[in-house]
């Protein structure tokens, strides 16, 4: 949807209010409010910086002119465009990503750079990336550019940045490859681009078309996406997957001309709720549905990105993925299918979003389908709301269709359903009958030091490269104002290390060097590991022979118990069983990434003690 269209001469005689004029339709045809910030962007980038190019002769007077085009249902935008004819007549876009970045330093996260956004430093994508993904995303999805087709480039402008070091460092040579990045005094090589790509007008009816043009997935897009997981053994689905699957297909079918359909697949740890919903998503873009996989978490989203991007030629794999804040204020049945993968992890209410009341009910509103992957028992933060009755109850307000369904057959940890009950009833999830765990039924140890316990996660390591240390949250993250100290230590030990939390970004569990950091359940949630080393940190202990939890353990930075103290005060009954359930699951999960084994450490020697105990030999 556009905001603001002219033609060169137009755009030129609205330079000198081109503030006003785009922060008014931006409020009228995108509904979107503009901050102050933004406001003062428009009148540098635009009034004192695109102005001056646009003018130049070479430039033909009639050439669109596109400002705030919201590309997509998650409301993405474009900053600028200019739309013409190239010199064989055919339709021609540039995409101009402009930033008011001025000192760009390098981030430890893949294809990102460290600079001040908000007046704080962040963490923000790389500009060249980000415009080449808007490119990317019309090219796959907007019917008019795909099947004319439209010639689409794109560039980013830093047009108060003096240092081209950093944006156009090797490392983002990827993203650099066919996006560009401008800086300051550099007018002349945008010139250069955008009479290299448009030799002629007519771009107004160019953007009216492709504003106008359907969106869904290119032939090209759904024949890469259903070929996407081929010759990929770990999504080869078994038994009841299969069913669910196409109970999953079906549903999305019935839901494109009928009732809203909502489906409840429950499942423990192991029993593929992530490769499920996976294939789902390449079965339905392969039907050319408008579908998309979210979860909350995103460290599965990013290593599903890392693992699947060769089937894509640029960012458009973004355009599948999602985190499930994604949702506040869109349209009724927006998306065909919207695939929910740990929905236990949904907020009442999307974090920084005005508007925004319970992402459960958003994400039922925006879809004609959607399904959630859900796991009631891995609810491990206080925010945490998905459950089955709360699902049941919108899908009810909303007249969907529900089906549950249920996942069964247990892939991780051996196979050993005998090891799943045993961590319940130890953990006290279940009722506890004593049972004793059979070493020969999986690798399951109990280190009394932790150094010993890394050493063989180490050995285990070498032979695959997929065993990792993690720890509960009960140490504080100050690494991150220092990185010269570390967070977890255990002097009497020799034991030092990190955590993972910023150093390899969402995906760090695949990052081969990452078996120097620990990570935590906010960044192992969802993903398996072969061999998992677990530090139990002092949120159990042992109380009259009980394995009891200790929510003054957790650690300051952590925020999975954030609102545990104000309702203390409120409700004390209500906030210490919630906390306990918190804590548990925690390790529930924790204590069910490995494939193979488990190996822990546990820093109350007491609590140590009563795991070796229900050992047998």
């Amino acid at each position: 949807m556009l905001a603001y269209l002219a033609t060169k001469s137009q755009f030129l005689e609205d330079a000198h209010l081109i503030e006003d004029l785009v922060r008014d339709a931006v409020k009228e045809h995108l509904g979107i409010g503009v901050h102050p910030n933004e406001y003062a962007a428009w009148r540098n980038s635009l009034g004192n910086g695109m102005s001056h190019i646009i003018a130049s002769p070479d430039i033909p007077d009639d050439v669109g002119v596109a400002i705030e085009y919201q590309i997509n249902r998650l409301k993405n935008r474009i900053d600028f465009i200019v739309a013409g004819k190239d010199a064989a007549g055919s339709g021609s876009i540039v995409i101009i990503e402009l930033k008011q970045w001025t000192d760009i330093e390098y981030s430890e996260l893949p294809e990102h750079v460290l600079t001040f956004v908000g007046q704080k430093k962040r963490d923000v994508v790389h500009p060249a990336y980000q415009a080449r993904s808007y490119a990317s995303l019309l090219e796959m999805y907007n019917e008019y550019v795909y099947e004319t087709p439209v010639n689409v480039a794109s560039c980013a402008y830093l047009h108060n940045c003096p240092d081209p070091t950093v944006v156009n460092d090797s490392r983002y040579e990827e993203a650099l490859r066919n996006t560009p990045v401008f800086i300051k005094g550099q007018k002349k090589e945008i010139l250069n681009l955008i009479t290299t790509q448009i030799s002629s007008g007519g771009g107004i009816e160019l953007m009216r078309r492709i504003d106008s043009a359907p969106t869904r997935p290119s032939l090209q897009l759904a024949d890469a996406v259903g070929k996407m997981l081929q010759g990929k053994e770990a999504f080869v689905l078994i038994d009841d997957q299969k069913t669910v699957l196409e109970k999953i297909v079906k549903a999305s079918e019935d839901g494109l001309e009928g009732r809203k359909q909502v489906l409840v697949v429950k499942g423990g740890p192991g029993t593929g709720k992530s490769v499920v919903a996976i294939n789902a998503l390449s079965r339905l873009m392969g039907k050319r549905l408008i579908a998309r996989y979210v979860t909350p978490n995103a460290a599965p989203r990013a290593v599903f990105e890392v693992n699947l991007k060769n089937a894509f030629k640029g960012g458009e794999i973004r355009e599948l993925f999602s985190g499930s804040g994604s949702f506040t204020g869109l349209e009724d049945n927006d998306f065909d299918v919207l695939i929910v993968d740990e929905a236990h992890r949904l907020k009442l209410r999307t974090q920084y979003s005005k508007g925004g009341d319970n992402q459960v009910r958003e994400i039922i509103h925006a879809a004609k389908t959607s399904v959630f992957f859900i796991d009631e028992a891995q609810k491990v933060t206080w925010k945490d709301i998905g459950e089955i009755a709360e699902i049941e109850k919108f899908a009810k307000a909303m007249n969907a269709e529900v089906q549950h369904m249920e996942l069964k057959s247990q892939f991780r940890c051996s196979g050993s359903d005998e090891y799943m009950s045993w961590l319940d009833q130890v953990l006290g999830i279940q009722e506890d009958d004593e049972t004793y765990l059979m070493k020969s039924d999986y690798d399951f140890k109990v280190f009394s030091n932790p150094t010993k316990l890394y050493e063989q996660i180490r050995v285990q390591n070498a032979i695959d490269g997929k065993s990792r240390m993690l720890a509960g949250y009960c140490w504080d993250w100050i690494s991150k104002t220092d990185s010269k100290k570390f967070d977890i230590e255990f002097p009497e030990f020799a034991f030092k290390a990190k955590w993972n939390l910023t150093s390899r970004g969402s995906s760090w569990i695949i990052d081969p060097e990452s078996i120097e950091d620990i990570g935590c359940i906010h960044t192992s949630q969802g993903l398996e590991l072969s061999y998992a080393g677990v530090i139990i940190g002092p949120d159990f202990r042992i109380v009259d022979g009980k394995l009891v939890t200790n929510p003054e353990g957790r650690a300051s930075t952590d925020v999975s118990l954030h609102g545990y103290k104000k309702e203390l005060k409120e409700n004390p009954e209500v906030a210490s069983q919630k906390a306990d359930q918190i804590i548990r699951n925690t390790y529930r999960t924790l204590l069910t990434r490995g494939m193979k084994g488990c190996y822990i450490y546990c820093a109350d020697e007491e609590v140590g003690r009563y795991f070796q105990e229900r050992l047998k030999d």
